[in-house]
């Protein structure tokens, strides 16, 4: 859909000299949501706390939680000074984020597309909003899969995911463009694994939602 803002989901990996340069490929409002996979698991073990994992996925315990919400913090507060003065750090939690809670997994959630009244102020004041993915309750979410509902939700024009890999490898080879019909018929083969799997599912969500998706160099159209 044109017109809407673009979303940017960035990992806990992505330095902050790559988040200037994909900002500055981006012509008009812009949100970012990022993740901060590698410093919670480096203080999930500094704190001693073992992961536990139901099917895959981790359980978030209250404790796990704890842990969540102060790398978020950390990894907010470093894109925001390397954003710079039009950055606005919001924690989804606090500003209305839904999702299904996920029973099996502890406090961890599915999200909802959303359009928070935080974002969209944030967007009319010609700020870029950096959303850490917690939900209401408070609830853990993927931070893959909080982007593609804020981008659904907000009616965003793009959701692109920057990685450190340049796109979706195909049998050993960059896939330039992937449909979304591909994409599902690769997953529920196990074409795919690792960090991927997550970003492919999230970028098929936007894309049935009508959202132009790309994963690096790769689109995902529906």
């Amino acid at each position: 859909m044109s017109g809407g803002p673009v979303v940017l989901k960035l990992g806990g990996r992505v330095a902050s000299g790559a988040v200037r340069a994909a900002l500055a490929g981006i012509d008009g409002p812009v949100v970012v949501v990022h993740g901060a996979g590698p410093q919670i698991t480096a203080e999930m073990a500094r704190r001693g706390i073992e992961p536990s994992f139901v099917a895959g996925r981790r359980v978030t315990t209250p404790a796990v939680l704890d842990v969540v919400r102060a790398s978020l913090a950390v990894v907010n507060a470093e894109l925001c000074a390397a954003i710079g003065p039009r950055a606005l750090g919001l924690s989804g939690d606090e500003i209305g984020l839904q999702a299904r809670q996920v029973d099996e997994l502890g406090l961890v959630g599915d999200p909802s597309p959303s359009a928070p009244a935080a974002v969209v102020g944030a967007l009319a004041a010609g700020l870029v909003p950096v959303v850490a993915p917690l939900a209401a309750g408070p609830l853990n979410v993927n931070a893959d899969e909080a982007a593609a509902a804020l981008a659904v939700g907000l009616r965003a024009s793009r959701i692109l995911f920057v990685t450190d890999v340049p796109g979706v490898l195909l049998d050993g080879e960059l896939a330039t463009v992937l449909s979304a019909d591909d994409a599902e018929a690769g997953l529920a083969d196990g074409r795919f694994e690792g960090g991927i799997v997550p970003k492919l599912m999230a970028a098929v969500r936007a894309a049935r939602g009508g959202v132009r998706a790309s994963i690096g160099a790769t689109e995902v159209p529906a």
